[in-house]
């Protein structure tokens, strides 16, 4: 089946390569603008452009797909129906009625909708999640529902390791939608979304991060998993300062002590309002990622 994608983020590329690996190779890559990123502000491309050069298919990166001279390039490569996964943009009608657009969405909806589903759930301490596959309408992810699968969250999970099950989830679920789409059997697969279900995956902000001795160590804890690695987690020091956590557990130790870090163990700990957190793996301002040990070591030379 000849197809178009939308993808823009590192998971979006993941799952390009699985369709490009399938009769169902997208014959047209669309993605946002590259942008400034890192310390030098170059412009860079979005992993899903690179990773669709890599792959010899053609790049379109349009400040609005939205325009009629996105749509006259969508129409070009002739696609029989588009997948969105990841995008980064709202798509508007016309385009919407144009063509079938499957969308790759990581969570079993209608639970987490919205921009940040992986880290929300894992946020919420949910124990399973999953990918769905639905037709995308002019609502938030709020479309009929053709095909899920779930997964565990489990207790040694980060977004990094539950992402790349998820990734390897949505190729093949996508994949799997093209196939009975071509068949002719997709459709009788669809079924509305649970209103009653619904809960919102709000975007992350930059309280988000911040690991606050106010909050249960459990609470953090999920925290640092959920956005370990790609956004990282940190304790505000006392000069100003921010000291990454990529990785941290709950110790059971029975303080009763005030909330505050401490740096006078074998670990750092953040001691809370309830319980523990013992900060593993910590980053340094202007440091490499090295174990909590290993930076308490260094404040005692």
């Amino acid at each position: 089946m000849r197809t178009v994608y939308l993808g823009t983020s590192e998971f979006a590329g993941a799952v390009l390569r699985s369709l490009a690996g399938s009769p169902h190779r997208p014959a047209l890559v669309i993605s946002r603008p590259d942008s400034p990123q890192g310390r030098g502000r170059k412009l860079t491309p979005p992993p899903t452009v690179t990773i669709a050069r890599e792959l010899g298919i053609d790049v379109y990166q349009p400040e609005s797909v939205n325009t009629d001279e996105a749509r006259a390039r969508i129409a070009q490569a002739e696609p029989e129906a588009l997948c969105v996964c990841a995008f980064g943009a709202l798509i508007k009608e016309p385009l919407l009625s144009d063509r079938l657009i499957l969308n790759v969405h990581p969570s079993l909806l209608p639970r987490w909708r919205g921009a940040a589903p992986i880290e929300r759930s894992m946020l919420a301490g949910d124990s399973r999640t999953g990918v769905s596959i639905m037709e995308l309408t002019a609502g938030l992810d709020s479309g009929p529902v053709a095909l899920r699968a779930e997964t565990p969250i489990g207790p040694q999970d980060d977004y990094a390791t539950l992402a790349a099950r998820l990734e390897q989830i949505s190729g093949r679920l996508i994949v799997q939608a093209f196939d009975e789409l071509q068949a002719g059997t997709l459709a009788q697969n669809f079924e509305a979304q649970d209103e009653a279900g619904v809960t919102y995956a709000e975007k992350l902000t930059a309280e988000d991060r911040r690991l606050d001795p106010n909050q249960p160590a459990a609470q953090l804890a999920l925290r640092v998993r959920a956005l370990s690695p790609h956004i990282g987690s940190y304790v505000e020091l006392a000069d100003g300062s921010r000291l990454g956590v990529l990785k941290a557990s709950v110790a059971d130790d029975g303080s009763a002590a005030a909330p505050a870090l401490d740096v006078n163990g074998t670990w750092p700990r953040l001691r809370t309002a309830n319980g523990t957190l013992e900060l593993t793996t910590v980053q340094p301002p202007g440091k490499k990622p090295m174990s909590g040990a290993d930076y308490l070591r260094g404040l005692k030379r």
